[in-house]
């Protein structure tokens, strides 16, 4: 250890705590006020340890989805968050995200840089099975607080039943067991009045 990585490793865990204040369009389950990106990371990191059973390869990495799941927002820092729905935003996106990875995770030693943007960029193209559940938890933790919420959010920004159905199909990918829970989720929600047609 030198003083220098430590110095490394330290300037970045203080950039990350910035990720508290990106905050999302996703609600709390308890209405107070909308979730921020680290804590959407979190909830992702603990739903990979507890339904890791369900992913479509029964031999993934969960240790890596994990790490994934943790970091796979941190650009958000510079990028800001882009709504799911948010066609406009979605343009640049990747550009915007890929530079934010760069600087990001150019603050730390390059051993552990490399090891972090290598991740974040494995997930951001989804081929792996340790990706594909990712995204899906990615997907299936907004969706549960959206329905907890009773859709107050859709309403908020007129999201209707199909891109709902089509921005969560990804689930399936990684995790078809999850996919038909979510699909329910939507139904019920269509049925209940919380999402339109």
């Amino acid at each position: 250890m030198t003083a220098e990585r430590l110095s490394s490793q330290i300037a970045f865990v203080v950039e990350i705590d910035k990720l508290k204040n990106v905050f999302r369009q996703t609600l709390l389950i308890d209405r107070t006020r909308r979730e921020n990106s680290a804590e959407h990371s979190w909830h992702i990191a603990v739903l990979a340890i507890l339904l890791s059973e369900y992913a479509q390869k029964s031999d993934i990495d969960v240790l890596r989805v994990v790490k994934m799941a943790l970091i796979h927002d941190l650009v958000e820092i510079d990028a800001g968050d882009t709504y799911c729905y948010d066609e406009i935003g979605a343009q640049d996106q990747w550009e915007r995200e890929e530079k934010a990875a760069n600087r990001i995770f150019g603050i730390l030693p390059a051993d552990q840089a490399k090891e972090l943007l290598d991740l974040w960029r494995e997930f951001e193209r989804g081929e792996t099975a340790e990706a594909q559940f990712t995204a899906a938890l990615d997907r299936v933790q907004p969706l549960i607080n959206n329905y907890k919420t009773e859709g107050k959010m859709w309403r908020e920004h007129g999201i209707k039943s199909d891109r709902v159905v089509k921005r969560n199909s990804a689930v399936n990918k990684g995790a078809p067991v999850l996919w038909d829970y979510t699909s329910q989720l939507i139904d019920d929600a269509v049925k209940r009045g919380m999402l339109q047609k």
